[in-house]
């Protein structure tokens, strides 16, 4: 687990003056990694690093050989249009490259001659998936999630037996998962049928839905038959985004047993650009704790250090906009904010389960936390909880209310943490819009 060190200094400025305004979200004790290009043009996209609201662009720095050792090693590897070769390297090389680029950037740094030609504006790129995602794994961690939409379902009986002891999973398709700003659309597929023994329906979705969720992306793998002990599972890890893995309920109630979700799940899922290291996230670690009423983590899924600081204090919201509200100018809509300090299960777990029976994590693959609720009917990371099943539509500003997502929608998913004598750590923005379905 990555402790404090002199790159989360509160007091650290930096030369570029934006990364200094209180609450920029991208302060110089961030540094979250991208792949991006300027919007103009036809460069190549290249690997970045958020400074303000500037990128510093790691390809051009790469050429100019500026550092030594594993942060030299590290830098070299952010030639190509995908982090996979960075994140391949491990957490020794990443956090030498923290130090130096922080170095770098700090006010009166003897490099800001070399690097300020090399940055770009952020609102002047474009970005794409971060990593080629070979894999990807979602999840299930918030109790409060599962609890929710178990009662819709089961009444008496919310939970599963297996809920408490283990992170229930399964594995989504990894080619349809897009950057901020995708558009993508309405699935089609089967629905259950009408009267029972009656054809199934078959045509657009009718109840989309979005899924707040966190994307950790997996740096340096396992050998195939090596598990990735609890205690070294977070040096297996990159960083954080945030995720938005879309949900077709209606197609999902149908297809989903005996096997799980499948085309309710794999028409889109999106991701912001920026991924958050988990060295820029120490100093917001928390306990992670569980009831005592509660089984413990079995030994694979607990060490003294994960109960310690396993939690992580990030805050999530969830807004949306309208074809109508934008046509208004009117500002997007809250509809909820949740914490991911609030999961029962916490990333170290997610890999230790993940492999205790030998499965092989291979940097870029991605694990998806599942949808992130608090405790409250206003912190529900799905409509499907905040309109408890689409019985009580929810209200926007503007007149319009929704039970679920219409053509045209626009959801905004952004997540932060903060705290008092710190600088905000954002995580960015994940967007996303829905078309109508294409014609059957």
């Amino acid at each position: 687990m990555s402790p404090l060190n002199e790159t989360h200094d509160p007091r650290l400025q930096s030369w570029v003056e934006s990364a200094n305004v209180e609450n920029n979200g991208f302060p110089i004790q961030n540094l979250p990694f991208a792949i991006f290009r300027p919007r103009a043009g036809t460069q190549n996209f290249r690997p970045g690093v958020a400074i303000g609201d500037k990128i510093v662009d790691l390809a051009a720095l790469a050429q100019k050989t500026p550092f030594s050792g594993k942060a030299a090693q590290a830098l070299a590897a952010c030639k190509g249009s995908r982090l996979n070769a960075l994140m391949g390297l491990g957490h020794e090389h990443w956090s030498a490259l923290r130090l130096a680029l922080s170095g770098a950037l700090r006010a009166g740094a003897a490099e800001q001659g070399l690097i300020e030609p090399m940055l770009i504006r952020q609102s002047e790129a474009e970005f794409d998936v971060p990593a080629q995602i070979g894999d990807y794994t979602d999840f299930y961690i918030s109790i409060h999630h599962a609890t929710a939409v178990g009662k819709l379902f089961r009444p008496d009986n919310p939970l599963l037996p297996n809920y408490k002891w283990l992170p229930i999973g399964y594995h989504g398709r990894a080619s349809s998962i897009g950057v901020s700003g995708q558009a993508f659309h309405r699935p089609v597929g089967q629905t259950r049928p009408a009267a029972e023994g009656a054809s199934p329906g078959f045509g657009p979705c009718q109840r989309l839905d979005y899924e707040l969720e966190l994307g950790v992306f997996v740096g340096q793998g396992n050998t195939q038959g090596e598990r990735i002990n609890i205690a070294q599972a977070e040096s297996h890890v990159f960083g954080l985004c945030i995720l938005n893995d879309w949900s077709a309920r209606d197609i999902q109630a149908w297809e989903y047993q005996p096997l799980g979700p499948f085309l309710a799940k794999n028409f889109a899922s999106t991701i912001s650009p920026w991924i958050v290291t988990l060295e820029a996230l120490a100093p917001f670690r928390l306990p992670f704790t569980r009831a005592a009423s509660d089984p413990q983590p079995l030994p694979y899924l607990s060490s003294t250090e994960n109960s310690a600081t396993g939690a992580f204090d990030i805050g999530l919201e969830v807004r949306i906009t309208t074809a109508q509200s934008r046509a208004a100018g009117a500002k997007p809509a809250l509809l909820a904010q949740s914490n991911f300090k609030d999961a029962y299960w916490n990333i170290a777990q997610l890999l230790a389960h993940h492999t205790v029976n030998g499965c092989n994590l291979q940097a870029g693959d991605m694990l998806g936390t599942g949808t992130l609720s608090s405790p409250g009917p206003d912190r529900a990371g799905s409509l499907l909880e905040l309109n408890q099943g689409g019985k009580n539509p929810v209200k926007l500003p503007w007149g319009e209310q929704r039970v679920f997502l219409q053509d045209n929608d626009e959801i905004i998913l952004q997540a932060r943490c903060e705290k008092p004598g710190y600088p905000t750590i954002s995580l960015g923005e994940c967007a996303g819009t829905i078309l109508p379905a294409k014609p059957i």
